[in-house]
């Protein structure tokens, strides 16, 4: 267990303040444009790194700010408060998934390898899990890595890949013994400027539409053994010990975007007339709004309880696969239910409300989709059987 936390409230506010002028210089005024180009420049990963915004709480060792857990998350959920979604995403995995993997299970060597670009913006983060045939089952991955001498070769696809067009390294999990099952997976750091490997187009998604998303192709690529991340044999053990920060950071996400669906919900009431009077003085728009304050605050206050149980060490599986089932199931609700106050201006793109509702139906899918969170939570109370 670790040793309890303290936060410094005033200086995460101050951070945070930090975050949303970084945002309003560097984001605001382009976002619209990379949502209809369908991708964010290369560049915005440097000018992120340059902002202090990437791996805040990577060890100061490799350049980060070692900053506690607290830090990371509130940077992503402002994002995704703000209207961003695809942008929180795409951070959310560089930040937030790739770069504790390598922390956490890389050795000096790969942590000053990786760590200080991915903190500068230099290096672009992804990880490769997902295959066309196996996606929240990994125990069915048919990528493989096979050792030849000080090497290891990589043949495989993966897809819907995060970040995978601007990725300049890829954590890539495969199978060194197939007939193993899951306990056969590795975990590999792929350098993407290797020979056979190769990206295919940028997926077009119904929402999230400046996320870069992708399909990944691995052909004889060669990697060398220090490629390898941890032991061989124990890629599963180590997706199972960091998927529960990947879980609780997208219900975090999903919080942070219902609480900007309601802001805005919150002002268009107030501003829209309707038979003569104020849209936020019908009962129904007073009933609905809070039905969904109170279902956001019901969650924002578990989401937050489960961040303290993960800078503590005390975070499970369960719970994590709670906090990701129920948070994104809320910001979903929240949205169609904040889309509907708006009526038909809600169904234009004029309005952001309409971003913010395509923008969460992924969440209930990315990082184990809401059936394999409901299983894995009744697994912790009904066991297997």
């Amino acid at each position: 267990m670790n040793a309890a936390v303290v936060i410094d409230n005033e200086e995460l506010e101050l951070f945070r303040e930090m975050v949303l002028r970084a945002l309003e210089r560097e984001v605001a005024p382009h976002y619209e444009q990379w949502e209809q180009e369908g991708i964010t420049p290369r560049e915005l990963w440097r000018t992120l790194g340059e902002a202090g915004l990437l791996c805040v709480d990577a060890p100061e060792a490799q350049g980060g700010c070692g900053v506690p857990f607290e830090y990371s998350v509130m940077l992503v959920t402002e994002m995704a408060r703000l209207g961003y979604g695809a942008l929180a995403t795409n951070v959310m995995v560089h930040s937030d998934i790739v770069a504790p993997y390598i922390a956490h299970i890389g050795n000096d060597e790969q942590k000053d390898r990786w760590l200080p670009g991915m903190v500068s913006g230099d290096v672009v983060g992804a990880i490769a899990m997902t295959e066309p045939g196996a996606g929240s089952d990994l125990a069915a991955l048919r990528t493989t890595a096979v050792k030849d001498g000080d090497e290891y070769v990589i043949n495989g696809s993966k897809t819907f890949i995060t970040n995978g067009q601007h990725a300049d390294m890829v954590i890539v999990a495969a199978k060194t013994d197939p007939a193993a099952g899951a306990k056969g997976v590795s975990l590999f750091l792929v350098d993407t400027t290797l020979p056979g490997y190769s990206k295919g187009r940028n997926l077009e998604k119904i929402g999230q539409h400046s996320g870069d998303t992708s399909e990944l192709f691995f052909e004889n690529l060669r990697v060398p053994a220090s490629a390898l991340l941890g032991e061989e044999g124990k890629g599963f053990m180590y997706l199972m010990n960091e998927l529960p920060r990947e879980r609780l950071v997208i219900g975090a996400i999903g919080v942070g975007a219902a609480r900007g669906a309601l802001d805005m919900t919150i002002q268009y009431a107030d501003e829209r007339m309707l038979f003569g009077q104020k849209l936020k003085q019908l009962q129904n728009t007073r009933f609905r709004i809070a039905e969904m304050e109170t279902d956001y605050r019901i969650n924002k206050a578990f989401i937050d309880q489960c961040i303290g149980e993960y800078s503590r060490g005390e975070l499970d599986a369960a719970t994590a696969s709670m906090a990701k089932y129920t948070g994104t199931e809320m910001q979903c609700r929240v949205a169609d239910g904040c889309l509907q106050l708006f009526g038909g201006y809600g169904y234009t793109t004029e309005y952001p409300i309409s971003r913010a509702f395509i923008d969460a139906r992924v969440q209930r899918i990315y990082g184990g989709t809401s059936e394999v969170m409901k299983e894995v939570i009744a697994r912790s109370v009904l066991g297997r059987d």
